[in-house]
């Protein structure tokens, strides 16, 4: 691949780099979005509302309690082979992790970061979750259904950190990247990384979609702005592994959240 004037990259034709975005997310969280909306359009079309209806985030896989944990480590373990795609993708054109923010540079201050984008987003999602479900735009999620046994928080804190990474890596880092590399207006890149983000969350309902394309803004603002990845990432893993191990600990036990059905 021929280099681009004033640049060391060894960056394709722009023609190819859309190709390489579509196969990326093809087989990633593009086609998780449109199954999400295909989803939603299931739940629209029954006739019971979108409350009485149950959106499960991580349940279990087999009878048996070590084919269970095996089966839940391997399809942690195959959904972040999208990650891998990308990190070979960006090697192909002389780009690595570290050209997204992706390294242990500043380890206390991604910690920091993250934390507290953690706490402000995780939040008022939560509140918005309960709005929307009461007002009936949202299913009721539940986050998890794991049987009571010994990796129940390991496995639900893998799958947490599994989601931030996915995430976050081909979302935020790598898209914004080669959008950037595309000449696409910065902001635009923004807006469309984050309604792609509340795209594949839509099986969860309308709420799903707003809060997940606001964060999904914020997220971009903050790329932006600190030109790192890691925070964010530390961030997305912090507030699913709340909410699942949270919702564990607690369902049943308070009246404010909404049961299993």
């Amino acid at each position: 691949m021929a280099l681009r004037e004033g640049t060391s990259l060894r960056l394709p034709s722009d023609r190819v780099i859309r190709w390489e975005l579509f196969s990326v997310f093809a087989v990633s969280l593009g086609a998780s979005a449109l199954n999400a909306a295909l989803n939603l359009i299931g739940s629209l079309l029954s006739r019971a509302p979108l409350s009485s209806q149950q959106a499960l985030l991580v349940g279990p896989l087999a009878v048996n309690n070590w084919l269970d944990l095996a089966l839940q480590l391997a399809g942690i373990a195959e959904a972040l082979a999208p990650v891998v795609l990308v990190f070979y993708l960006l090697a192909r054109t002389g780009e690595g992790p570290a050209d997204m923010g992706l390294d242990a540079t500043e380890p206390g201050k991604d910690a920091a970061r993250g934390a507290a984008l953690a706490a402000v987003i995780g939040g008022s999602g939560l509140a918005l979750y309960l709005a929307a479900f009461h007002l009936g735009l949202s299913l009721n999620v539940v986050p998890e259904s794991l049987p009571a046994v010994w990796w129940r928080t390991p496995v639900l804190i893998l799958s947490a950190a599994h989601d931030g990474i996915l995430e976050e890596i081909v979302v935020v880092g790598y898209l914004l990247r080669r959008l950037d590399q595309l000449r696409w207006n910065p902001w635009k890149a923004v807006v469309f990384s984050a309604a792609l983000r509340g795209c594949y969350h839509l099986y969860q309902g309308f709420g799903a979609f707003i809060g997940n394309a606001v964060m999904g803004l914020i997220f971009g603002y903050l790329y932006r702005r600190w030109g790192r990845v890691t925070p964010l990432i530390i961030a997305h893993t912090l507030i699913d592994a709340v909410t699942f191990v949270g919702y564990a600990a607690l369902i049943g036990r308070v009246s404010w959240l909404p049961k299993p059905s």
